[in-house]
């Protein structure tokens, strides 16, 4: 009797609607397994369409295609090991998320998803329909359950599996990065491992996607909830795991483990990999930003040099009169520190004819707030020109407090393709610049050392649109504005709730006024890479329309 069993766990990158390309990578992790003597190959959730596909999977067109290439992929996988692959579907007229194990040419076994997620980032009772539960398959020499994600983070599925005679779960994932959401996977996973007393090997996918970042971290368990195997995050990586029968059921032997980075390290990576994808995926291969010689420009110029290397990474300065020579000398070093291509592009003369065109119109009114947008419109248009002109896609660089209370300029400062930091509070950035300087990693594109000058992080912040300006002559200090956006945002508390934990009643309600009247904002704002678990976008949707205020 047979009492080994070797998967091999392929945590890869796919690319939503790239069936092809997915298909590719399937057939590669499958020879990789057949020349390691593999038993089965597994692949993550919905892996040969991408995710999340969002409404794509309701075009039949694209599900049939996908059933295509995994019929496919079963001939062409005949002679070897087992293959475990996500993919649609259709069962007219129900549509399944579903996982397909292929076997000597043909399709082997289906197992449905059971739990749709609905919250959050998710959509999946929108685009599919649930299954009933089902049992395990046969492997051979045992018997596997395949839950699928959602379906392992509650106890129905992975009991009925087990009680039907499994003696392996492998869990198939597309979970989605927030910060330290690690720990909360694995917590989950051990509770499943406990209650059933069956080995567990949980394979999440890697990569960006949209907003976005799948950060890999697959691992294993045996019965106890003991680790045996931890793969590394943001990486695409691949691990043979031997599982062994013995007198109490089967086990996984020992293997590598990751050791988990730190939340910064995270968070900086997600925003690096975020990047790196978003522009490999769309097809771009250069960048350029507004280097204003703030840390938030400061701080998205190391990413993007990070993801894309220093030649690919292009800064440009568009000063004013408002523009200080600190700003400037700092801009310079923070180019300099990075090796990145660094131009200068004065907007004096534009500003002067645009004044000049509307003085008529504006003659008897007071220079304010038109006056200072109307400076970072002109920056805008100057960094689209040159998007247009070189091919390059223009970062943009606000931070989620600005993001929040709309602390930006609609078709000025918040013109771009793509923002790594939207998901970041201003708080926050600052110890993110201050990591970055004191660590360097092999998946960093940069040079190591400080490559955000200490003088950037430590003078107040200032959008430099009017004389001797500071954000703080517009908004709350940062610690307070970003704990009572914290609350509002992250937590969903009420004014009084705010109130009651030591904020002012009056600044409270004066950021939940800019909060609500943003949204026009945000609902136009460039996509980033989600940190949290209330990211701007699919995490939190209001109204733009809004006359609804907390007057508790």
């Amino acid at each position: 009797m047979t009492t080994r069993f070797r998967v091999t766990m392929a945590q890869l990158n796919p690319t939503v609607g790239d069936i092809d390309g997915n298909a590719a990578k399937a057939r590669a992790a499958w020879a990789e397994g057949r020349d390691a003597g593999a038993d089965l190959v597994m692949l993550p959730e919905m892996f040969i369409a991408g995710y999340q596909t969002q409404d794509l999977v309701q075009k039949p067109a694209f599900v049939t295609a996908c059933q295509q290439a995994i019929e496919a992929l079963a001939a062409e996988c005949a002679d070897g090991p087992m293959l475990g692959i996500g993919g649609p579907l259709a069962e007219t007229p129900k549509l399944h998320n579903a996982y397909f194990i292929l076997k000597e040419g043909g399709i082997h076994n289906i197992t449905r998803k059971y739990f749709l997620p609905n919250f959050n980032v998710f959509d999946e009772v929108r685009l599919f329909s649930r299954s009933d539960m089902q049992g395990p398959w046969d492997a051979g020499p045992l018997r596997i359950g395949t839950p699928i994600c959602e379906d392992a983070w509650y106890e129905d599925v992975c009991e009925a599996m087990v009680e039907s005679g499994a003696e392996l779960l492998l869990v198939p994932n597309g979970s989605p990065y927030f910060r330290e959401k690690f720990d909360v996977r694995l917590n989950n996973m051990v509770a499943r491992v406990v209650e059933n007393e069956v080995p567990l090997a949980y394979l999440n996918m890697v990569g960006g996607q949209d907003d976005q970042i799948f950060d890999g971290g697959s691992f294993v368990l045996n019965t106890g909830g003991h680790l045996a195997v931890q793969m590394p995050w943001f990486e695409e990586a691949v691990s043979q795991v031997d599982f062994v029968k013995t007198e109490a059921g089967w086990a996984a032997e020992d293997g590598p483990k990751a050791i988990l980075p730190d939340a910064l390290e995270t968070d900086y990576n997600a925003m690096v990999l975020g990047l790196r994808d978003y522009m490999a995926k769309t097809g771009f291969k250069k960048v350029l930003l507004g280097l204003s010689g703030g840390v938030d420009s400061a701080i998205v110029a190391a990413i993007a040099t990070d993801a894309l290397g220093p030649e690919n990474v292009r800064c440009v300065m568009l000063p004013s009169e408002y523009t200080s020579e600190g700003s400037l000398t700092d801009a310079r070093a923070a180019a300099a520190a990075l090796g990145v291509r660094y131009d200068t592009v004065p907007i004096g003369d534009v500003r002067g004819a645009v004044t000049q065109t509307l003085a008529p119109l504006f003659e008897g009114y007071e220079d304010g707030l038109t006056e200072e947008n109307i400076q970072s419109r002109i920056r805008g248009l100057l960094l689209m020109a040159q998007s247009n002109k070189f091919g390059e896609m223009l970062l943009t660089t606000g931070n989620k407090s600005e993001v929040a209370v709309g602390y930006a300029t609609i078709y000025g400062d918040m013109s771009g393709g793509y923002n790594p930091i939207k998901d970041m509070y201003k708080t926050r950035v600052f110890y993110v610049c201050q990591w970055r300087n004191e660590n360097h990693r092999d998946w960093m594109m940069g040079p190591a050392g400080e490559v955000i000058p200490q003088a950037i992080i430590d003078k107040p912040p200032s959008a430099e649109l009017r004389e001797d300006q500071k954000d703080s002559d517009s908004l709350p200090d940062y610690p307070i504005l970003d704990g009572i956006l914290e609350m509002l945002v992250d937590g969903e508390a009420s004014v009084a709730d705010c109130v009651a934990a030591g904020y002012d009643r009056d600044v409270v309600k004066r950021v939940e006024h800019l909060l609500y009247i943003s949204e026009y904002k945000r609902f136009q704002s460039a996509p980033g890479p989600r940190l949290s678990r209330s990211a701007f976008w699919l995490d939190r949707r209001y109204p733009i329309v809004n006359r609804w205020r907390d007057n508790g």
